[in-house]
Protein backbone atom coordinates (compact mmCIF):
# COMPACT_ATOMS: atom_id res chain seq x y z
CA UNK A 1 0.00 0.00 0.00
CA UNK A 2 2.25 2.36 0.74
CA UNK A 3 4.64 1.23 -2.29
CA UNK A 4 2.34 3.26 -4.09
CA UNK A 5 1.82 6.13 -2.12
CA UNK A 6 3.92 8.19 -4.59
CA UNK A 7 2.53 6.99 -7.75
CA UNK A 8 -0.57 8.49 -9.72
CA UNK A 9 -3.85 6.88 -10.54
CA UNK A 10 -2.45 6.93 -13.93
CA UNK A 11 0.88 5.93 -13.29
CA UNK A 12 -0.28 2.56 -11.76
CA UNK A 13 -2.79 2.27 -14.16
CA UNK A 14 0.12 2.41 -16.37
CA UNK A 15 2.17 0.05 -14.99
CA UNK A 16 -1.09 -2.55 -14.49
CA UNK A 17 -1.05 -2.31 -18.32
CA UNK A 18 2.37 -2.90 -19.77
CA UNK A 19 2.71 -5.96 -17.25
CA UNK A 20 -0.87 -7.77 -18.61
CA UNK A 21 0.72 -6.66 -21.77
CA UNK A 22 3.97 -8.26 -21.29
CA UNK A 23 2.03 -11.34 -19.73
CA UNK A 24 0.27 -11.37 -23.11
CA UNK A 25 3.29 -11.35 -25.43
CA UNK A 26 5.04 -13.92 -23.28
CA UNK A 27 2.39 -16.13 -23.61
CA UNK A 28 1.94 -15.80 -27.12
CA UNK A 29 5.68 -16.07 -27.89
CA UNK A 30 5.82 -19.90 -26.51
CA UNK A 31 5.73 -19.19 -22.90
CA UNK A 32 4.74 -21.64 -20.22
CA UNK A 33 1.41 -21.10 -18.74
CA UNK A 34 1.13 -22.07 -14.81
CA UNK A 35 -1.81 -23.57 -13.62
CA UNK A 36 -2.11 -21.03 -11.31
CA UNK A 37 -1.99 -18.68 -14.34
CA UNK A 38 -4.52 -19.79 -15.82
CA UNK A 39 -7.59 -18.88 -13.53
CA UNK A 40 -5.87 -15.85 -12.59
CA UNK A 41 -5.94 -14.77 -16.70
CA UNK A 42 -9.88 -15.96 -16.50
CA UNK A 43 -10.26 -13.94 -13.42
CA UNK A 44 -8.89 -11.07 -15.59
CA UNK A 45 -10.99 -11.49 -18.33
CA UNK A 46 -14.15 -11.75 -16.26
CA UNK A 47 -12.89 -8.44 -14.52
CA UNK A 48 -12.27 -6.54 -17.66
CA UNK A 49 -15.96 -7.50 -18.73
CA UNK A 50 -17.15 -5.81 -15.66
CA UNK A 51 -14.94 -3.12 -15.86
CA UNK A 52 -16.54 -1.24 -18.86
CA UNK A 53 -16.49 2.47 -18.93
CA UNK A 54 -19.58 4.59 -18.39
CA UNK A 55 -21.77 4.61 -21.50
CA UNK A 56 -25.00 5.25 -23.02
CA UNK A 57 -26.94 1.96 -23.71
CA UNK A 58 -29.91 1.78 -25.56
CA UNK A 59 -33.31 -0.52 -25.34
CA UNK A 60 -36.91 -0.85 -26.76
CA UNK A 61 -39.66 -0.48 -23.92
CA UNK A 62 -43.10 -0.14 -23.88
CA UNK A 63 -44.24 2.92 -21.75
CA UNK A 64 -45.36 0.32 -19.01
CA UNK A 65 -42.25 -1.07 -18.91
CA UNK A 66 -40.82 2.13 -17.71
CA UNK A 67 -42.37 1.29 -14.21
CA UNK A 68 -43.96 5.04 -13.67
CA UNK A 69 -47.32 3.70 -13.23
CA UNK A 70 -48.50 4.31 -16.68
CA UNK A 71 -50.61 1.34 -18.74
CA UNK A 72 -49.43 1.76 -22.41
CA UNK A 73 -48.51 -0.56 -25.22
CA UNK A 74 -46.35 2.15 -26.76
CA UNK A 75 -42.79 1.81 -27.36
CA UNK A 76 -40.27 3.64 -26.51
CA UNK A 77 -35.75 3.47 -26.97
CA UNK A 78 -35.00 3.86 -23.36
CA UNK A 79 -31.79 5.23 -23.18
CA UNK A 80 -29.52 4.56 -19.96
CA UNK A 81 -26.34 4.84 -18.69
CA UNK A 82 -23.69 1.52 -17.71
CA UNK A 83 -20.45 0.93 -17.33
CA UNK A 84 -17.59 2.35 -14.66
CA UNK A 85 -15.88 5.49 -13.50
CA UNK A 86 -12.33 4.34 -12.23
CA UNK A 87 -10.67 6.68 -14.33
CA UNK A 88 -12.75 9.79 -12.53
CA UNK A 89 -11.56 8.59 -8.77
CA UNK A 90 -10.60 11.61 -7.21
CA UNK A 91 -8.75 12.39 -4.01
CA UNK A 92 -12.21 12.95 -2.27
CA UNK A 93 -13.31 9.42 -3.75
CA UNK A 94 -9.65 7.73 -2.07
CA UNK A 95 -10.00 9.93 1.22
CA UNK A 96 -13.72 8.47 1.74
CA UNK A 97 -12.96 5.15 0.99
CA UNK A 98 -10.14 5.46 3.73
CA UNK A 99 -12.19 7.52 6.20
CA UNK A 100 -14.63 4.78 5.99
CA UNK A 101 -12.03 1.76 6.59
CA UNK A 102 -10.54 3.24 9.55
CA UNK A 103 -14.47 3.77 10.92
CA UNK A 104 -14.60 7.34 10.92
CA UNK A 105 -18.19 7.54 8.76
CA UNK A 106 -20.02 4.15 10.23
CA UNK A 107 -23.74 4.07 9.82
CA UNK A 108 -24.32 6.74 6.86
CA UNK A 109 -24.84 5.55 3.41
CA UNK A 110 -22.22 7.11 1.26
CA UNK A 111 -20.19 5.76 -2.34
CA UNK A 112 -16.54 6.29 -2.41
CA UNK A 113 -16.22 6.00 -5.83
CA UNK A 114 -18.19 8.40 -8.99
CA UNK A 115 -21.22 6.87 -10.26
CA UNK A 116 -22.37 6.74 -14.08
CA UNK A 117 -25.29 8.83 -14.18
CA UNK A 118 -27.28 10.91 -16.88
CA UNK A 119 -25.20 14.17 -17.62
CA UNK A 120 -28.62 15.49 -19.19
CA UNK A 121 -31.63 13.80 -20.71
CA UNK A 122 -33.75 13.10 -23.98
CA UNK A 123 -36.55 15.63 -25.10
CA UNK A 124 -40.07 14.89 -23.34
CA UNK A 125 -41.63 11.34 -24.09
CA UNK A 126 -45.47 11.36 -25.09
CA UNK A 127 -48.40 8.78 -25.46
CA UNK A 128 -51.53 7.75 -25.28
CA UNK A 129 -52.40 5.07 -22.15
CA UNK A 130 -54.72 2.24 -23.36
CA UNK A 131 -57.96 4.62 -22.46
CA UNK A 132 -56.32 7.17 -24.88
CA UNK A 133 -55.59 9.53 -22.73
CA UNK A 134 -52.54 11.55 -23.51
CA UNK A 135 -49.59 12.02 -21.61
CA UNK A 136 -45.99 13.57 -21.46
CA UNK A 137 -43.61 12.94 -19.23
CA UNK A 138 -40.02 14.47 -18.49
CA UNK A 139 -36.44 13.11 -18.06
CA UNK A 140 -37.25 9.58 -18.44
CA UNK A 141 -33.99 8.57 -20.86
CA UNK A 142 -30.63 9.51 -21.10
CA UNK A 143 -29.26 11.93 -23.77
CA UNK A 144 -25.68 11.49 -22.34
CA UNK A 145 -23.49 9.92 -19.54
CA UNK A 146 -20.76 10.76 -17.44
CA UNK A 147 -19.09 10.42 -13.46
CA UNK A 148 -20.56 11.89 -11.40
Amino acid sequence: STLFESYTEGEIHQLISTLIERYSQSMNSGGHELPLFAKAGNRMKRAKARHKPCSLKELEVTISELGLGYNSDETVLFRYCSGTCESAVRNYDVSLKHVRSIRKIRKEKVRARPCCRPLSYDDDVSFLDTGNRYYTVNEVSAKECGCV
